[in-house]
């Protein structure tokens, strides 16, 4: 039997773009309450930056856009920004607080996290995680996650006397957590084409995958229902997603699985784009 192939240690998520129905209530959103800077802007297109550099978020912004109901179709759960240290968690409380907006919380082990939702409701995650070298590994190569409290007075302390300046360098996209119809055809994509490996599972309602020994660089989940319908293309979610990758050889790897497995692969910008069974897009670029 040949053995199942797996991604590069060094892979990593990369930018995320998705789609909003007003772009000047988002860019004030996202500059204002999540910490984002403007890197460059093309018509209804902005790219949102931490660093001045690297792009992290796309806005695109799309006429008459469809309100769904949240949970109610496959796509976008959340996409999540990891920022380097507590610290910048704690100044990242501490302004979502004063701005008003809703917070949810969750310690899961391996991390500590913020939970919000934008003017669209497309899903946010802000989080640091905790060093490897206390995240706890079963016997299964299964890392342990839960859901615990935040040490929200802990996170405040922790940022005591510093000054909001929005999201520091070094904040990066940490992961990416989608809503699908079907877990089995899920992690058929994911694990078995792609080359993810299962990091945890919750149940049969959602799986955790990652490169490289990481807690999670997707989240799968059938929160939206068994079978849920892909989310139309006029409606707030995720276009798409890039998985950075540390050679043309890994690449040409991924994209030979992907065609194997009878899946398109298109070039978008140049770069070699194709979707997962929910119409999620997924592009392939190289760390530079």
């Amino acid at each position: 039997m040949t053995a199942a192939a797996v991604l590069h240690q060094e892979v990593e998520i990369g930018l995320v773009q998705i789609r909003v129905s007003n772009l000047e209530r988002s860019l004030k959103f996202y500059q204002e309450v999540v910490g984002l800077a403007i890197l460059r802007r093309n018509g209804r297109e902005v790219e949102m930056t931490a660093d001045g550099e690297r792009t992290l978020l796309i806005l695109r912004e799309i006429e008459h856009a469809r309100v769904l109901r949240r949970n109610s179709a496959a796509g976008l759960y959340h996409f999540a920004i990891l920022v380097p240290d507590r610290p910048s968690l704690g100044l990242v409380l501490r302004n979502l607080v004063a701005s008003g907006i809703h917070v949810g919380q969750g310690d899961h082990l391996v991390s500590e996290a913020l939970y919000i939702q934008d003017p669209d409701n497309n899903g946010i995650e802000i989080y640091r995680d905790r060093p490897r070298d206390t995240w706890t590994w079963n016997a299964d190569n299964h890392v342990s996650m839960t859901t615990d409290p935040v040490d929200v007075d802990g996170l405040l302390a922790a940022s005591e006397g510093l000054e909001w300046e929005g999201l520091p360098a070094g904040t990066v996209i940490g992961h990416v957590h989608f809503h699908v119809g079907d877990l089995a055809e899920a992690s058929k994509f994911y694990v078995e084409t792609l080359g993810f490996e299962l990091t945890a599972h919750y149940g049969d309602a959602a799986l955790f995958i990652s490169a490289g020994g990481y807690h999670h660089h997707l989240g799968l989940n059938v929160w939206a229902g068994q079978g849920a319908p892909a989310a139309p293309a006029d409606a707030p979610g995720i276009d798409y997603f890039t998985l950075v990758l540390p050679s043309e050889a890994e690449r040409a790897a991924v994209l030979e699985r992907v065609r194997r497995a009878g899946y398109e692969v298109m070039e978008t910008a140049g770069v070699p784009s194709f979707t997962d069974p929910w119409n999620i897009g997924i592009r392939l670029v190289l760390n530079k």
